[in-house]
């Protein structure tokens, strides 16, 4: 018996339930992977919430690192048993055991903890396509983040400074402000107290950014798309208060011919090659000292509500990870 967690339907965090469940052996194509830290992911509330359709009744989590204890048929160079893995996007994360496809499973350098590698592996791929890839972002560029001092916005800001751009955060109090600053952002802003559009322009010499990378969605929408320059890229890659506006083509001319895109890691790690490139980039970043993985909360599994409740609350800072 393991335990896992389950819902029935979509909506707050007390519908979550913690509960005993028998464990088959991995099937075709599949190893069973004995988990040892779990990633917690703001798509988790989405698909919980009823944000993001799930089939009901269903597990949830996507993101977990562990020890490989079984593997089933026709599983050859992926992975053994014996393997320290992590992987991301595969549903059914909550539990203290599962069994998962082979071909999304990544091998963890020795010189990563299991709890690293699973705060990490959905928020720094995320980075690496957005930064090497939506726009590949270069020295010299200024860079406009929201959410700097969430997972995603932490290893960002570092991500960025590797690469020689000049990161401007947005997070909002004057820990948080002191915290991105920390985290190789060159400029932080408070979205509480400051106009957004009118500090990056003063930034920038009234030009704007070239890009603007956008979690937030509805309400960060009218100050996004007024801080770009001319030519310049709106990303929208998440919608904490709500999805952005809908996009007139009218609208991107006149506010200087710019791009606006809504991409998602899944398609940027489709295949097997594309998924190991861009675990591989992320291990490499973590080996070099580029970027340092802050697990700012740690739930127990039992615990999961009130982990979701405090992510949904804003009171969690960079990464948060449950200990099955």
């Amino acid at each position: 018996m393991i335990k896992r967690v389950m819902i029935d339907r979509q909506g707050g965090p007390e519908l979550m339930q913690l509960e005993n469940a028998e464990i088959s052996p991995p099937g075709p194509e599949e190893a069973q992977i004995e988990q040892t830290a779990i990633g917690l992911n703001y798509m988790d509330v989405y698909q919980r919430s009823g944000h993001y359709p799930l089939e009901l009744p269903s597990s949830l989590g996507l993101e977990a690192a562990g020890r490989v204890v079984a593997v089933g048929e026709s599983v050859s160079s992926e992975v053994s048993i014996g393997d320290r893995v992590v992987y991301g996007g595969v549903l059914g994360a909550y539990a203290e055991r599962r069994n998962a496809p082979a071909a999304r499973l990544v091998p963890i350098p020795d010189g990563i903890s299991d709890e690293d590698a699973a705060a990490v592996m959905l928020k720094g791929m995320t980075v690496e396509y957005l930064l090497e890839r939506t726009y590949k972002v270069g020295k010299g560029d200024s860079v406009l983040f929201w959410a700097a001092s969430g997972g995603v916005g932490q290893i960002a800001g570092q991500w960025g400074k590797r690469l020689g751009a000049r990161m401007i955060g947005v997070t909002a109090g004057p820990d948080n402000l002191a915290l991105v600053k920390e985290l190789g952002y060159d400029e932080a802003l408070d979205r509480n107290s400051e106009d957004i559009a009118d500090r990056v322009r003063d930034l920038t010499e009234g030009s704007g950014v070239p890009v603007v990378y956008d979690s937030v969605g509805k309400a960060s929408f009218e100050a996004s798309i007024n801080s770009l320059a001319t030519f310049g890229m709106f990303v929208s890659f998440g919608a904490t208060t709500g999805p952005a506006p809908d996009i007139s083509p009218h609208l991107l001319q006149v506010k200087g011919s710019l791009y606006f895109t809504r991409p998602t890691l899944a398609n940027y790690v489709a295949s097997r090659d594309d998924l190991l490139r861009s675990a591989n980039r992320v291990f490499q970043m973590m080996e070099a000292g580029a970027i340092k993985v802050n697990i700012g909360q740690r739930f127990r599994l039992a615990e999961v509500a009130a982990a979701h409740a405090s992510l949904e609350a804003g009171r969690t800072t960079g990464s948060t990870i449950l200990i099955p």
